[in-house]
């Protein structure tokens, strides 16, 4: 009998074209027939859920990964799933609720791990061969000790213990009449109905901040996180696809719709479709089997470092596929057909069934042209144009840099300038969003605390992401979204041939760029233009709430609800626990809360929604708190997002200012990096914000690009022996050029500064980033005038 199955299930395997992984393992289940007695029929069920599950729903199409990503969820699900249906056939036979692994011997589970790929998931890489002045696409071995910290395909850390219904798999509110701290959960549409809910007339703007603030934010979160959704939206043991039913099986985890809600009365639906992240190798139901722990994990795909991976991709295979490699010049991957005044645009993916074919929808024009989505290292590059726009801007930078090196150093070839390019791009990234971008959310004073001065490298650091990062804390920014993508023209008014368009309009739009007049007028809406304020009475906008993905779906989502099942699916526990975390008051009861969130009204809609503060969910429960002092963060948040960025920096042996990594005149020279400048750079932009993080009218504080300094590449030169700056007040006015002549190497220049009283002015020199010699001397003058 066993052979005959084995058999039948191979033809089953072979003629739906399945992965050949499944037939060592449906031989595998063949030989395990003493345990289960497993049927052909139940197998062929199995595969056959995979052949018809057809992804038309964007999160899980934007969510599923390629290349090692791919192999890493996949090799996960698959184990998951053998060990769940040995699991059922063993309960049948068991009469009883049991754990399949254990009646099932240590060599038939090593075998399966084997088999599905999850025993090399978790096996240390080696970094015999790897290079020690630039990082892997994958950020492998950047702690040559704990080589998988911070790298991508690995799980994300728990600063917590999970907390699931069963204790090892299922979502708190997977069984709706099970009591949690002795109340029952609210469903998390009716909590998004009762407390986030925003039209866009009642939005207010915020004084202080650009929309770029809004739109940096959502950048570098995608440099730093991607949680996979499972590989498959049918489940494995009955067929249901999570697209279309509303049951709770795994891995369907449907958000079910309140029977009072406005939206669905003349359009009733029983639920959002929503699918589980995938499991992580060694968690969950396969955790013992590594020595590991049993609650499941989810991971992460991207690397936890700030190197620009959404710009560059996070794994070789797709670094490679994002570089142009018909030259020698380092250079990135640019579009062919379309470009933007006679600058570059990003190329297409190549896809033919495209989540970006929304132009025809939109415009209502069935005969207008489509345009593929952009490719780019992140998959979620096209989920707004002014996110594209970043994606686009930073290629283009890419590329500038490149081309500039080659000039500097003709002997360096392709791959020597991508990568200097690439490590420069890294350095940019971490100084802007440290120095830049964090003290706008977090405050000067919990900037002071938890991040001012650099401690240097620790390896005792792990800096791999924090699931309650990923999943709650850094999903704040989606409170300070504007419901219009703004686009404005030279005098940074309202654009008069290509208007400001509504979020939901803008989303997976890259014709817009295309053919809508490129980056310029959408660059100069994100820095022009103010963010949303997040008050407690007005937090997510409609265009968010229920317009979500409306012209890629059959039904716009919702992403208040979305981040709170998502809190749910991944474990994360209540809000008191994680206040408790970071040492901050749990309060107890409706006075207590209130207390807390300064606000009663919004306290006793919380206690009427949860009935204890210890349920609430852990991302509404954040973005609830009010600001701390100079923040657009609660106190909560700030802990977490300066713990994360703490442990990202130290963590780091890459960091910027990490001795070695770049020399004393690069460090001075990235230093300097500026947003501003890199706009200038790479757009027909002539005026610029000074700092286009902080919203200003146009006037005060605005330059002509022209002003600004240029980022200076001197220090990069290969051959570069002598600098001499000339700085004012630690900026840098002068940077010299070098002659040599009768055996000296002379540093020359002149300028002239108008100094106020108090200026102080220096001189700083270098000699090949080794001081200078005995013999050096200085010869000049400073002239100073009334």
């Amino acid at each position: 009998a066993g052979l005959l199955v084995c058999s039948d299930i191979f033809f089953i395997s072979r003629t739906n074209n399945q992965v050949n992984v499944f037939e060592d393992l449906l031989c595998l289940y063949c030989r395990m027939n003493m345990y289960v007695g497993l049927l052909a029929v139940g197998i062929t069920l199995c595969l056959q859920c995979q052949v018809d599950a057809g992804v038309k729903l964007v999160i899980p199409l934007l969510k599923q990964p390629s290349g090692l990503s791919r192999e890493a969820v996949r090799a996960a699900d698959y184990m998951q799933n053998t060990l769940s249906l040995l699991r059922g056939a063993l309960e049948k036979r068991q009469k009883r609720s049991i754990n399949a692994t254990d009646l099932i011997t240590v060599e038939d589970l090593n075998v399966i791990a084997k088999l599905t790929g999850c025993a090399t998931q978790i096996r240390p890489p080696s970094c015999k061969d790897i290079s020690k002045s630039f990082r892997t696409a994958a950020s492998s071995c950047n702690n040559l000790k704990n080589p998988r910290w911070g790298s991508s395909n690995i799980p994300f850390l728990r600063w917590l213990p999970a907390e699931y219904e069963d204790d090892l798999t299922s979502p708190k509110g997977w069984t709706s009449d099970l009591r949690v701290n002795y109340h029952l959960l609210p469903l998390v549409r009716e909590v998004s109905n009762r407390i986030l809910a925003t039209t866009n007339e009642d939005v207010e703007s915020d004084p202080l901040y650009s929309h770029l603030v809004t739109i940096f934010g959502q950048w570098t979160d995608h440099d730093l996180t991607l949680t996979p959704n499972s590989p498959s939206i049918v489940s494995f043991n009955n067929n249901i696809n999570c697209e279309t039913s509303c049951a709770r099986t795994e891995p369907c985890f449907p958000i079910e719709i309140p029977s009072n809600d406005e939206r669905f009365q003349e359009d009733p639906k029983e639920c959002l479709p929503f699918s589980r992240s995938a499991p992580a190798c060694g968690s969950g139901n396969t955790g013992h089997i590594f020595g590991a722990s049993t609650l499941r994990h989810q991971m992460n795909t991207l690397t936890s470092f700030i190197d620009a991976g959404q710009v560059y991709g996070s794994d070789e295979a797709k670094a490679q596929r994002l570089r142009d490699l018909s030259t020698e010049e380092g250079l990135m991957k640019v579009n062919p057909e379309f470009d933007d005044n006679g600058r570059a645009l990003l190329p297409f993916t190549g896809s033919n069934a495209s989540i970006c074919n929304t132009r025809a929808r939109i415009t209502k024009d069935p005969n207008a042209r489509e345009l593929d989505c952009f490719l780019a290292g992140d998959v979620r590059s096209n989920e707004n144009i002014g996110l594209a726009s970043l994606h686009t801007l930073m290629v283009r930078e890419h590329n500038r840099l490149a081309r500039a090196l080659a000039n500097l150093n003709p002997n360096w070839d392709g791959n020597r300038l991508y990568q200097e390019a690439r490590k420069i791009m890294g350095g940019y990234m971490q100084v802007i969003t440290y120095r830049d971008y964090l003290r706008h959310i977090l405050g000067p004073e919990v900037m002071s605390k938890q991040l001012s001065t650099y401690p240097g490298y620790d390896e005792n650091v792990d800096p791999s992401i924090a699931n309650v990062f990923a999943t709650a804390a850094y999903r704040f920014a989606h409170l300070m979204v504007q419901p219009f993508m703004f686009r404005l023209d030279e005098n940074y008014e309202n654009h008069a041939d290509y208007p400001s368009e509504l979020l939901h309009r803008t989303m997976f739009t890259p014709w817009r760029i295309a053919f809508e007049g490129g980056l310029d007028p959408i660059l100069r809406g994100l820095v022009g233009r103010p963010a949303k304020l997040n008050t407690q009475d007005h937090m997510l906008t409609e265009e968010l709430r229920n317009r979500l993905f409306k012209f890629s779906v059959d039904l716009a989502m919702d992403l208040g609800s979305l981040n709170m099942q998502r809190g749910r699916d991944h474990g994360l526990p209540g809000y008191n626990k994680w206040r408790g975390f970071c040492g901050l008051s749990q309060p107890q009861n409706l006075e207590e809360l209130a207390t807390v969130l300064n606000n009663t009204d919004l306290a006793e809609k919380l206690m009427d929604l949860y009935g204890t503060p210890d349920n609430i969910d852990i991302w509404l429960g954040g973005v609830a708190e009010p600001f701390v002092a100079g923040g657009r963060v609660g106190p909560l948040f700030a802990c977490m997002i300066s713990t994360q960025f703490k442990r990202i920096r130290q963590g780091d042996r890459f960091w910027w200012e990490n001795d070695g990594v770049f020399t004393g005149a690069q460090r001075r020279s990235l230093r300097d990096a500026s947003l501003a400048r890199i706009i200038c750079d790479n757009t027909g932009i002539t005026e610029v914000p000074d700092q286009p993080f902080q919203y200003r009218p146009r006037g005060s504080g605005y330059s002509q690009c022209k002003d600004l300094p240029a980022f200076d590449l001197k220090p990069w030169a290969e051959n570069c022996e002598l600098v001499v700056d000339l700085l004012q007040n630690g900026k840098l006015i002068l940077h010299s050029y070098t002659t040599q002549q009768n055996g000296y190497v002379s540093a020359s220049g002149s300028t002239f500064i108008k100094l106020q009283r108090g200026d102080k002015v220096w001189l700083v020199a270098n000699n090949g980033g080794n001081g200078l010699t005995s013999d050096s001397y200085f010869s000049g003058h400073l002239l100073f005038a009334e």
